[in-house]
């Protein structure tokens, strides 16, 4: 029986990728260590800032520094701050699917962005108080796949509601990526897949896979655990 739902943010509630694409490139390019837009989607979608640097510089050949790394994340954030300065309009029908969802079962964010990059988008939908629980990347040693953020996820929606039996197998994860497929069942959660980033065929792994969330309803969610 569901008892949580959890979202990614990235692909799933807005399109912010290419955003994130613009702000890395404005870091990286002056190092040249810049990159296309097809290897970002190939290989860098779905880390966190932290492991997307650090790919960045493995390929190019280079070594980097703890406190470089650090200097590079807060660069880019503030990058990403001035991009999105001007708003970011939700995927269709994700704020409707978030509000249907909200009061009835707890609600989780786990996402590989930086809160700091997270709450202005939120705020700007109307969703600062949609979710009772955020996991963002600060909080996990690695990035998904890797499955922490999602056993985190839902370890701190059970403590937030110990009455409703939350257990991951009970939580439905809603992703875009192969990464977070990836990281969501390797912490034991069924996921929805949604083909906002990657074709259908590239999200093997999902229970179910839909072309949008227009048109998913709650009654539908709960059918699915």
């Amino acid at each position: 029986m569901l008892t949580a739902v959890i979202f990614d943010f990235d692909g799933i509630i807005v399109d912010t990728e290419p955003l994130h694409y613009r702000a890395f490139q404005a870091i990286l390019e002056p190092l040249g260590l810049g990159y296309p837009w097809e290897e970002y989607v190939r290989l860098y979608m779905g880390f966190d800032d932290r492991d997307a640097f650090r790919e960045a510089f493995r390929a190019g050949g280079r070594t980097l520094a703890g406190h470089e790394l650090e200097r590079l994340i807060e660069h880019k954030a503030a990058a990403f701050q001035e991009i999105i300065a001007g708003g970011v309009p939700a995927y269709s029908g994700v704020v409707e699917l978030i509000r249907s969802i909200r009061g009835r079962f707890p609600l989780g964010l786990c996402s590989g962005a930086l809160r700091g990059d997270i709450l202005p988008i939120l705020a700007g939908l109307g969703l600062s108080d949609a979710f009772d629980v955020l996991v963002t990347a600060e909080e996990v040693a690695a990035s998904k796949p890797n499955p922490a953020s999602y056993r985190l996820a839902a370890e701190r929606l059970a403590a937030a509601f110990p009455e409703r039996g939350i257990t991951p197998p009970t939580c439905l994860a809603i992703e875009d990526t192969p990464a977070g497929i990836a990281s969501a069942t390797g912490a034991g959660m069924p996921v929805v897949a949604v083909t906002n980033s990657y074709p259908a065929d590239q999200l093997r792994g999902a229970f179910l896979v839909v072309d949008s969330l227009a048109d998913l309803r709650l009654e539908t969610l709960q059918q699915l655990v």
